[in-house]
């Protein structure tokens, strides 16, 4: 079959994790916390899992069945390495110049990953990033669909540094055949509309039958003064809050989405609100404050996710093109 509108005997769940850098310390707790309580891997609870940026790196690790409480450990020893060395560039120095060297990362990932390849998850990836070169949307996915022929056989270390090449924190990651790929989130940051398009768009799920809980890396909102805006100009007022007020809104947009195609009893949204100033996309500082924070959540969340989302394992995920096909070729 070239989609899966079959209904399932279980309602189909998804998983979606938000970008955000360390922040990516929240849901990787909240997650583990979770795991920690459940029978199976985490997974095996989800028919879909949609991850952008650092959220795409704990996306490709549940998939390829590496335990939550290690997706937490890597961002706890791995961040303030990844972080380091920051070239302390002016603000338009770095509008050219990436802030930190991608060695590290990648580094990490190669540890975590090895040479391990998308075809190998367990369950149904979506990871968002963007072509520079065409300025169109290149979303690695599994073979969950007749048309996906190759992001399959994609090292899962170059989808990870294609969806976190965040624009002036990390420099263009290019693919062995030179496509320039930079971080999901400048379109997807909350992916949550994306999988809800796959899963009804793509795959034909029908809508009702879709439970989706989406993991952000806490919420900061967007208190913008209308009279502000009038007064100054780039330099004064947007120029610091412009990334924030793109991020907002297509988070939001994103949402709507989401609600709009799953209904919106379908849809569990956990992403706390916390000051703006509290934790940046590289501050290392903030992990111990965002590992308690995922935990707490996860402690008072649970009790109302488990019937919904954790009750039994989904049904295995049988991919339509298989790495070993592609080994015999």
């Amino acid at each position: 079959m070239s989609t899966e509108k079959t209904r399932s005997a279980t309602p189909r769940r998804a998983l979606t994790i938000d970008g955000g850098g360390i922040k990516g310390v929240f849901p990787a707790a909240f997650l583990a916390d979770l795991e920690s309580e459940l029978e199976q891997p985490l997974a095996s609870y989800f028919d879909l899992i949609v991850g952008t940026s650092t959220g795409g790196i704990i996306a490709l690790a549940l998939g390829l069945g590496i335990p939550a409480a290690d997706i937490l450990s890597f961002y706890e020893k791995k961040g303030p390495t990844i972080f380091k060395g920051s070239r302390r560039l002016g603000p338009l120095r770095q509008l050219v110049t990436a802030k930190y060297d991608p060695a590290p990362l990648r580094a990490a990932l190669e540890e975590v990953f090895g040479a391990r390849r998308l075809g190998e998850s367990s369950t149904r990836l979506v990871i968002p990033a963007l072509n520079l070169s065409t300025g169109e949307v290149n979303v690695f996915k599994t073979a969950h669909h007749e048309r996906f022929e190759r992001d399959y056989k994609m090292l899962a270390v170059d989808a990870a540094m294609a969806t976190a090449a965040a624009p002036t924190y990390f420099p263009t990651h290019r693919l062995t055949n030179g496509i320039p790929l930079v971080d999901g989130g400048t379109w997807a940051n909350n992916p949550m509309g994306a999988a809800a398009v796959e899963a009804i768009g793509l795959l034909e799920w029908q809508k009702g039958e879709v439970e989706l809980l989406a993991v952000g890396c806490t919420e900061a909102p967007a208190n913008f003064e209308a009279s502000q805006t009038r007064r100054h100009g780039l330099a004064n007022y947007w120029a610091r809050r412009i990334v924030r007020v793109f991020m907002s809104g297509q988070s939001s947009a994103s949402i709507g989405t989401a609600v709009l195609l799953l209904g919106h009893d379908h849809v569990v949204r956990v992403s706390p609100s916390v000051d703006e100033r509290q934790y940046r996309l590289d501050g290392v500082q903030g992990i111990p404050e965002l590992r308690a924070l995922g935990a707490d959540q996860a402690r008072t969340q649970l009790p109302l996710l488990r019937k919904r989302f954790f009750a039994t394992p989904v049904e295995s995920f049988v991919p339509m093109r298989k790495l070993e096909d592609m080994r015999t070729k």
